[in-house]
């Protein structure tokens, strides 16, 4: 998996590195239309701007959104900057503003950008005294074409992670039937030999009437020996059913799944720490159930790090507060010594929050 991810990783980079050809065009302008300082400042702009691009594909790669528009806006003001100095040639830089403005909006969103920039193209060069309306239609094509060529790689990538993520929820699965075929072997092998020990230990403990005591005590050693093993088996198969984060993530992804529920949910869990992993799957299926149950929602969303959780609906509310099961988890919450938060969310909806002590 680990593998896959990586390939994917190039492929984009390659992908990314080969949108560079824009601003070594922009720089052919740059020549025709400018000499001595102002060529090497046409040239220093387009370093610039190419920086900013490679910002932006790490940026994306980090999913760093704030980092990713605030360098967008600065290679679009450098793009403006190289105008005077390359004509025409410049807006071939729309091919790579405008297909990365379009990829982090909505549909209709993108489809407005794209066309409004390849009206750009068009209509600028016939309203620019000086500027050459030749390559107009190329430009406007240019950015057409890489808007699609984007659009397409990102659908591709996005299949692939939630491939990646699908197969990571059967591993989980897989890994919880295991655990639980485990437990039940353990009850079933163990559980029940040991309490036949028990009992006929007890039963011949009794009958020994007259037995020299050493002997008694041997068989009531035996017995205390039993029931105490009993308990441990007992204790650990506890162990292997209990409510685990990993388990509860594939569970409530598939449940809100079939709740025809929108599902926001967190693929990985590293970052919370192992202590408290118990306390935020119980939160977790304590939410998630009541979304299903109550909220009549479009959209559950679980914020997870490594001292809170939170599981937000954008349903009706009110109603998931008033569950014994609510009432439950805030007594386990308050005995790990933590602080459970319910009520309306904002601007609409339900929101469960756990804070755990630090």
């Amino acid at each position: 998996m680990e593998e896959s991810r990586g390939r994917d990783e190039w492929r984009r980079l390659l992908l990314s590195l080969g949108m560079l050809c824009y601003p070594f065009l922009t720089a052919v302008g740059v020549a025709q239309h400018t000499r001595g300082p102002g060529l090497v400042a046409g040239y220093l702009l387009l370093v610039a701007v190419s920086a900013c691009y490679l910002g932006i594909v790490v940026a994306s790669m980090r999913s760093a959104w704030r980092s990713y528009w605030w360098l967008l806006a600065g290679m679009t003001v450098l793009a403006v900057l190289v105008a005077p100095l390359a004509h025409e040639n410049v807006l071939i830089l729309a091919a790579v503003i405008v297909p990365s403005a379009a990829a982090r909006v909505d549909g209709r969103t993108a489809v407005a950008l794209v066309v409004l920039g390849a009206a750009a193209c068009v209509v600028v060069p016939m309203s620019v005294p000086g500027w050459s309306t030749d390559p107009a239609g190329y430009y406007a094509v240019a950015v057409v074409f890489t808007a699609l060529l984007v659009h397409a790689f990102s659908r591709t990538a996005t299949a692939n992670q939630q491939l990646r993520e699908a197969r990571a929820e059967v591993a989980r699965l897989a890994s919880e039937a295991e655990r639980n075929r485990i437990a039940r072997d353990l009850h079933d092998l163990l559980g029940h030999s040991l309490t036949a020990i028990t009992v006929k230990s007890g039963l011949a403990r009794r009958l020994a009437v007259g037995a020299p005591p050493a002997a008694l005590a041997e068989m009531e050693s035996v017995e205390q020996l039993a029931r105490r093993t009993l308990a441990d088996v007992r204790a650990a198969v506890s162990g292997y059913q209990d409510v685990t984060l990993a388990g509860e993530l594939a569970r409530g992804r598939e449940l809100l799944r079939a709740a025809g529920v929108t599902a926001d949910l967190p693929t990985a869990y590293d970052a919370v720490p192992p202590e408290r992993q118990e306390l935020f799957a119980w939160v977790l299926r304590e939410g998630v159930t009541n979304v299903v149950r109550h909220a009549r929602a479009d959209r559950c969303t679980v914020e997870l790090t490594a001292t809170s959780v939170e599981v937000r609906d954008d349903g009706v509310g009110g109603p998931a507060g008033a569950g014994s099961g609510l009432t439950g988890l805030r007594a386990r919450v308050a005995a790990a010594g933590g602080v459970l938060t319910a009520g309306p969310a904002s601007p609409r909806g339900w929101s469960l929050r756990v804070e755990a002590p630090a």
